[in-house]
């Protein structure tokens, strides 16, 4: 395969990101860009993709893009609750695909997806922050390998004026979004956590306040995984301060770092701070990880089994917070996705 022939579904405000950036890889032909109306989609393309050396042609119906178009790969960055509809259609139509996260917006679709991926055979990543730096790749090393002991205890916080920022938005639509701040920028947090621990989680606690949103602001969030990790994560919505912070602590150590970003991190042994650990600086990005997939060249970062940890984790998130009580996962999720 000379290039990848990319198609953008979706085109958002993130997904200019992900155009600014895909642009960028000599092994990417963005062919395509799907939205509700052609005048979002021909902005899109005059701001992200201005001076392209072949114009993407503008759909707003994804099943003729895919009929028409045939591109081998997607990048998904719709709202929430549409992407196990737009997924399955790429699926299904042969394409490899990234996904903006959260995958899906409930359990059950996630474990359909996972299906359809192990079906086809193609390429599916998501598009979470972490799991392509340096540092995080470093920490589950560590975690893996037990450099400080066992993993015991996880803390964290995230922090952002999510609910000024989104007001009047989709992603305050229950409908579009699937939930707030915990399902938005608070994914990143959670799936930092969850996929570094690699364990299914077991029960989880929680409490949510919408501060008169449609959708939940601020959660308080505590989780046991099946390993016996526990993990205390507290997203934040109403900050006009924006900051994260996570700290993994073990047996004969903490490690401190950045569960947004993964743009920084502190080491702790027995004897105090590893001031130069050994960690990749290589700014790898989940698109660049996405196309070497494609061409063979790198094993995927991420794959549906974290969309399904992720969407068991936020089904029992809201029970719990709307009975009051633990909440479990109601399917265990397996690495066979």
């Amino acid at each position: 395969m000379e290039k990848v022939r990319l198609a953008m579904v979706g085109c958002g405000g993130h997904s200019g990101h992900h155009a600014r950036l895909m642009r960028q890889i000599p092994e990417v032909e963005i062919v395509a860009a799907v939205d509700v109306r052609e005048e979002i989609v021909n902005n899109y393309i005059e701001r992200n993709l201005s001076g392209y050396p072949a114009r993407p042609k503008v759909y707003t119906d994804l099943d003729a893009m895919l009929a028409e178009v045939k591109p081998d790969a997607v990048l998904i960055a719709t709202p929430h609750t549409l992407h196990f509809e737009h997924g399955m259609k790429a699926l299904e139509a042969g394409c490899h695909v990234f996904m903006e996260k959260p995958m899906v917006t409930a359990a059950d679709q996630a474990y359909a997806l996972a299906e359809k991926v192990k079906e086809t055979g193609k390429v599916f990543v998501v598009g979470y922050n972490t799991p392509c730096t340096g540092e995080f790749y470093w920490l589950r090393e560590q975690i893996r390998n037990q450099t400080f002991g066992r993993l015991q205890l996880v803390s964290g916080y995230l922090s952002q004026g999510w609910l000024k920022g989104t007001t009047g938005t989709w992603r305050q639509d229950p409908a579009l979004s699937g939930g707030g701040q915990a399902y938005d920028s608070g994914a990143h947090l959670l799936n930092s956590l969850c996929w570094s621990v690699e364990a299914n989680v077991q029960e989880v606690f929680a409490y949510i306040d919408n501060c008169g949103a449609p959708v939940d602001i601020n959660s308080s969030i505590n989780v046991r995984f099946e390993n016996g990790v526990f993990a205390a994560i507290a997203i934040g919505g109403n900050c006009e301060s924006s900051g994260a912070h996570m700290a993994f602590v073990f047996e004969r150590g903490r490690v401190e770092i950045d569960g947004w970003n993964g743009q920084w991190i502190r080491v702790y042994d027995r004897h105090g701070q590893i001031k130069y650990p050994p960690i990749s600086n290589e700014r790898y990005t989940p698109d660049q990880n996405f196309i070497d997939a494609i061409l063979g060249r790198a094993e995927p970062r991420t794959s549906p089994y974290n969309g399904i940890v992720q969407s068991e984790l936020m089904d029992a998130i809201y029970e719990s917070a709307r009975t009051g009580m633990p909440a479990r996962p109601k399917r265990l999720a397996t690495q066979a996705g």
